[in-house]
């Protein structure tokens, strides 16, 4: 793979009006960043789970201020990559003039990377999968292939992006996206099908990044970009090297950003949150700049800026260092997973700890549970009233689900998915009241 294609300011669903001349093209990527920001599935992101599901008052991230902080760290890391290569190779923007865009490029694709993700966070993916290979929905299988239905039973969120940022949902065409090739490729984390991910042998076949769906327009993109292809069938393909600089910056925030929101939800206390991260900083006059300050949050704060800046630093050297490694995509492992000790440690260390301590928390585990049954129950009731639709209790559910959604298609696997868009769409607080209300556990009141 090489820079001179896999740049490319094409947009997708207007192909017709692509930019020959590079050098007229180089805002098109601050146009995606500019969409995305305004779009209506990137502002839902405020009211879905980041890891603290229905927080109360207390301050923590949610799915957006997640992504936006990636979005910042992913600039820098793109552009401090662009200004090593400009200074190492004179002539540089003369030769690629959209060289010059990585830090927006990357910014965009962090923006969209979890605009798949449904409510509740990989409870919800879990609970859509549960839903087909363990509950009501596995009578569906004899109604689609054996590659449609590996796409149902493995839910993935990573995938959804992409049929969001791509799909022509009815009366909106492409709705306000229209990215370009370069943006949309650098969300996909793991480029293949259903059926070739879950192989933990590679890092581009972990998961899976697109759905049958749209698995013939990432085939475009793929064919644009010249990504490397490694099997047809079923269909993989080596990562786009951006998507190491995307991954690195959603690493780098959630480890950090975690153990501070941990703090602030008292599940972590001060000083088990300074061991972990003066160990990322390294300041040798950050302990006696801590003295100073009286305020706990204060102190982390900068504890986590400092930590950022370390792994920001680390990240973007090793990206340089591998940039030939990672354009042969034989680069086997993530950017964070692969940064030099004492750091690489430091952060195996926070990984562990965040697990025992954070994301298996009595209250984070007891709202989890709760979002797996709403999520569970609404497919219970939507699936099999949009595939029947066949009494009045059926057409009353179906009226529910906005017509932005709706296919022409007849073939089960199409209209599951449709039910699938509304579903994985919504936000954590309008999953619950929908699902009170159509279980009668409350009632809407007229306005």
């Amino acid at each position: 793979m090489n820079w001179e294609k896999l740049l490319s300011a094409k947009r997708w669903g207007s192909e017709d009006k692509y930019i020959e001349d590079q050098t007229e093209a180089r805002s098109e990527f601050q146009r995606d960043y500019d969409r995305l920001i305004f779009s209506s599935p990137f502002r839902r992101l405020q009211n879905k789970t980041q890891v603290f599901p229905l927080p109360g008052s207390v301050f923590v991230h949610n799915r957006l201020t997640h992504s936006l902080e990636v979005a910042s760290v992913g600039r820098s890391l793109g552009r401090i990559f662009y200004n090593k290569l400009k200074k190492d190779e004179p002539g540089l923007d003369d030769r690629l003039p959209l060289i010059s865009e990585i830090g927006n490029i990357v910014a965009a694709a962090c923006l969209a990377h979890d605009l798949g993700n449904p409510a509740f966070g990989h409870s919800g993916e879990a609970a859509i999968s549960h839903y087909f290979t363990d509950g009501a929905g596995l009578k569906y299988k004899s109604a689609v292939t054996d590659a449609q239905w590996a796409d149902l039973v493995h839910f993935e969120g990573n995938a959804n992006a992409f049929r969001i940022l791509t799909h022509p949902y009815a009366g909106k065409g492409y709705g306000s996206f229209a990215l370009t090739y370069s943006t949309l490729a650098a969300i996909a984390k793991y480029p293949c099908e259903s059926q070739a991910g879950h192989n933990k042998a590679n890092i581009y076949t972990k998961k899976y990044g697109f759905f049958q769906s749209e698995q013939a327009g990432f085939q475009r993109i793929a064919a644009e970009l010249q990504l490397e292809q490694v099997s047809a069938t079923p269909l993989v393909y080596k990562r786009h090297p951006l998507v190491y600089l995307v991954e690195a910056a959603d690493d780098i925030c959630y480890n950090i950003i975690d153990l501070e929101d941990a703090h602030r939800l008292k599940i972590l206390s001060y000083q088990e949150v300074e061991t972990l991260l003066l160990r990322l900083c390294n300041d040798p006059n950050l302990p006696a700049r801590l003295t100073d300050i009286e305020d706990p949050d204060a102190k982390i704060s900068l504890l986590r800026a400092k930590s950022i800046n370390t792994l920001i630093a680390n990240c973007s050297d090793l990206f340089y260092n591998e940039q030939q490694t990672i354009l042969d995509g034989n680069f086997n492992d993530s950017l964070i997973g692969s940064i030099p000790e004492p750091y690489r440690s430091a952060m195996k260390e926070i990984q562990q700890i965040s697990i025992q301590k954070i994301y298996n928390y009595a209250s984070v585990v007891q709202i989890e549970v709760a979002g797996y049954k709403v999520m569970g129950g609404l497919l219970e009731e939507f699936v099999p009233a949009y595939l029947n639709n066949n009494s009045h209790y059926s057409k009353k559910l179906v009226d529910l689900i906005p017509r932005q959604f709706i296919t022409k298609q007849n073939d089960e696997y199409a209209k599951i998915q449709t039910v699938l868009d509304f579903v994985s769409g919504m936000t954590d607080l309008y999953a619950v009241e929908l699902f009170r209300k159509i279980k009668g556990i409350s009632f809407p009141s007229i306005s």
